[in-house]
C-alpha cells in the first residue's frame, strides 16, 4: 500500500492514527496464537527460543501456525510503524494551519489522546516482536523491564497533559458542548490511559524482580484507575446527550469503544493479579479467574449489540464502509473486532481450559476458535478497505483530451 504523500493539511484529524493503531493491534492478535497454542515452559509469553522449539518438534499444524502468525504479526508491525510516521507527518504539518488552532477550542481536543494511545501500542508491538524475533533477548528481559517502564512512564506523562490540559480548559473556561457530545468519543482519551495501564502491567506481571514488579504495579495502578474513574464519566455524559440529541451517524463506532477498553483494562487488572500471585503470594483461584473474564465479556457483548443497532439503523456500514462516505472515524472499526478477538482468547484459556471446562487443544477447543478467526478475518478485510480509501495515495486520472479546434 502506497501512501499518500501529499499532507491533507486543514483535512487532516487526529482519528488517522487510529489507522496505526489498528494495524498494531492486529499484530497483536496473530501473536495470541504463538501465545496460547505453543509451549512455553516456565516463561509467561512465547520466545525465539521456546518458538524454534516448538517449530522442531511439532506437527506440520503446529508448524505451519507458528510460521502464518509470524508472518502476519511482521506484516501488520511494519504498516503498524509505516502508518505511524506517516500520521507524525501529517500531524506535523496540520498544527502549522488555522484549522488546528480552532480544534483545540473545542470538544474534538481530546483526540489528541490518540497519539500517546497510539505510542503505546508501538512499545506493546515492539516488546512482542523483540522477544520472538530476537535470539536470546528474553534471556536479558530483566534488564529491559526498566527501560519498558520508563518509556510507558514517558508515554503517560504526555498523556496526562493533554488530557490535564484539556480537562483544565473546559473546567475553567467552559466552552464545552454537550450537546456536540451526542457519541462516546471523549471515551477515546480514557482507552489512552488504560493502554498505558496496561503496558506498566506487563512488567508488573513478568518481572521477577520485586522492585520492578512493584514499581510497574503502582504505575498500572494509577492510570488502570485514572481510565476507570474518568471513563465512567465520560460514559454518563456521551450518553446522556445521545438520549437528548440521538447519537450522530458519524461517530456511532465510538458506541464500540468500550470494548477495547474493557479489553485493556481487564486485560490489566488479570496481570496485576498474576503480579500478586507470582511474586506476592496473593492466590487468584481458577474460578474466580473464569468468573472475572465472564463478567467482562458478558459488558464487552452488552456493548457489542447496542452498537451494531445504532449503526445499522443509520445505515452506517452501507455508507462509510461498503458506500461513497469518508471519516476517519471508521478506524475506531477496527480496535472493537480486534480487541474482542483479544479477551475472548483469555476468556477461553485462562477462563474456560482454566476451571477444567474445555480441554486445551480438543475439537471443542478449537470450534470455539473459529468464530474468532471469522472476526479476525472480517476486521482485517474492513481494515484494508478502509486504508485503501483514506489513507492510501489516490491514484493519478489522467487529463481528458481536448481535440484542437
Amino acid at each position: 500500500m502506497r501512501l499518500a504523500s501529499q499532507p491533507k493539511g486543514e483535512r487532516y484529524s487526529p482519528l488517522y492514527f487510529l489507522s496505526s493503531l489498528g494495524a498494531g493491534g492486529l499484530a497483536v492478535s496473530f501473536f495470541m496464537y504463538l501465545m496460547w497454542m505453543t509451549p512455553r515452559p516456565g516463561q509467561p509469553i512465547p520466545t525465539f527460543a521456546s518458538l524454534l522449539a516448538a517449530f522442531q518438534e511439532g506437527g506440520m499444524a503446529m508448524q505451519a501456525m507458528i510460521v502464518v502468525s509470524l508472518l502476519a504479526f511482521l506484516y501488520f508491525a511494519v504498516t503498524h510503524v509505516r502508518l505511524l510516521v506517516w500520521n507524525l507527518r501529517q500531524a506535523a504539518a496540520w498544527k502549522q494551519s488555522e484549522a488546528y488552532a480552532a480544534f483545540r477550542q473545542g470538544n474534538a481536543e481530546s483526540q489528541l489522546m490518540v497519539v500517546p494511545l497510539t505510542l503505546a501500542m508501538s512499545v506493546n508491538v515492539a516488546f512482542i516482536a523483540g522477544a520472538v524475533f530476537v535470539p536470546g533477548l528474553w534471556g536479558i528481559a530483566e534488564y529491559l523491564f526498566p527501560f519498558a517502564i520508563l518509556a510507558f512512564a514517558a508515554i503517560g506523562v504526555h498523556a496526562l497533559r493533554i488530557f490535564t490540559g484539556f480537562l483544565g480548559r473546559v473546567l475553567t473556561e467552559g466552552g464545552f458542548s454537550c450537546a456536540k457530545n451526542n457519541s462516546l468519543g471523549q471515551m477515546l482519551s480514557v482507552f489512552a490511559l488504560a493502554m498505558v495501564g496496561v503496558g506498566f502491567s506487563a512488567s508488573a506481571a513478568m518481572s521477577q524482580n520485586l522492585v520492578t514488579s512493584a514499581i510497574a504495579f503502582m504505575g498500572a495502578a494509577f492510570f488502570v484507575t485514572a481510565a476507570l474513574v474518568m471513563g465512567a464519566i465520560m460514559l454518563v455524559l456521551g450518553f446522556r446527550a445521545m438520549m437528548e440529541n440521538k447519537a450522530d451517524k458519524e461517530t456511532a463506532p465510538t458506541l464500540w469503544i468500550v470494548i477495547p477498553f474493557v479489553t485493556v483494562a481487564g486485560i490489566a487488572i488479570y496481570r496485576l493479579n498474576m503480579a500478586l500471585m507470582h511474586n506476592f503470594g496473593v492466590a487468584w483461584a481458577p474460578g474466580s479467574v473464569f468468573s472475572y473474564l465472564t463478567f467482562l465479556l458478558a459488558l464487552q457483548l452488552v456493548f457489542g449489540l447496542i452498537g451494531y443497532a445504532v449503526m445499522k439503523r443509520f445505515g452506517y456500514f452501507e455508507h462509510y464502509i461498503a458506500g461513497e462516505g469518508r471519516s476517519p472515524g471508521s478506524f475506531a472499526l477496527i480496535c472493537p473486532g480486534v480487541a474482542l478477538f483479544v479477551f475472548a482468547n483469555f476468556f477461553i484459556n485462562p477462563g474456560l481450559v482454566g476451571i477444567g471446562l474445555v480441554e486445551a487443544y480438543s475439537p471443542v477447543y478449537f470450534a470455539l476458535y473459529l468464530p474468532l478467526v471469522v472476526l479476525q478475518l472480517k476486521t482485517i478485510q474492513v481494515y484494508w478497505k478502509l486504508n485503501a480509501k483514506l489513507v492510501a495515495e489516490e491514484p493519478k486520472v489522467p487529463a481528458r483530451m481536448v481535440p484542437a479546434e
